[in-house]
């Protein structure tokens, strides 16, 4: 069966999106050790001890064909510091999720996540023909939250006790998107505040 979402390059001025490999866990590892990102317990961000599982399980949804995950490359000095992805891929209904994203501290709250998400969404409404868009998060993660609604997404829901966590607790998910019809306005939102 052929890929709705296949393998491909995203370029910014600021990053690049390139798919994920497993010869990219070491990059990976060093890029979530700037904050010990996995310390935040309301996300999966991977450890130095878990990063070659949640690479191959990244890999694993790719063959599956329910995920397209990415690495973020810096282009300034070509180090990745993140990771982001296509999941949940629901082509019947052509609707994406766009999840599983971090990057390095340093590089949070900066111009890297804006951009990324511009090249994300255009692919997504451009060229894959998608009607919506969906980003989710835990309801405790309020700084996500914020970031996400900064898209232009609005919030659909929250699905209590939608996932048993690791340590066997419940995870709320806020539910956001951006349909077809809403992308011209976004789109131009997130380009104005990239340029400013």
């Amino acid at each position: 069966m052929d890929r709705w979402i296949k393998p491909v390059i995203l370029k910014g001025k600021y990053a690049t999106l390139e798919p994920l490999k497993l010869s990219h866990t070491e990059d990976l590892i060093e890029a979530a050790k700037d904050g010990q990102l996995w310390k935040l317990w309301y996300t999966g961000i991977p450890s130095p001890e878990t990063a070659k599982e949640y690479v191959a399980d990244a890999l694993s949804m790719y063959e599956r064909q329910s995920a397209m995950p990415f690495i973020v490359r810096e282009n300034k000095d070509g180090k990745i510091i993140g990771s982001t992805r296509f999941c949940n891929i629901d082509e019947t209904n052509r609707r994406p999720e766009i999840g599983y994203t971090w990057y390095a501290k340093q590089y949070q709250r900066s111009a890297i996540n804006t951009e990324c998400k511009l090249l994300l969404l255009t692919h997504a409404f451009e060229q894959l023909n998608a009607i919506a868009v969906e980003f989710r998060t835990h309801w405790h993660n309020q700084q996500s939250r914020r970031a996400i609604e900064r898209l232009g997404a609005k919030q659909d829901g929250v699905l209590r006790n939608h996932q048993v966590m690791p340590d066997g607790g419940f995870r709320d998910t806020v539910v956001f998107s951006i349909i077809n019809l809403e992308w011209p306005v976004v789109k131009k939102n997130l380009r104005y505040r990239l340029e400013r």
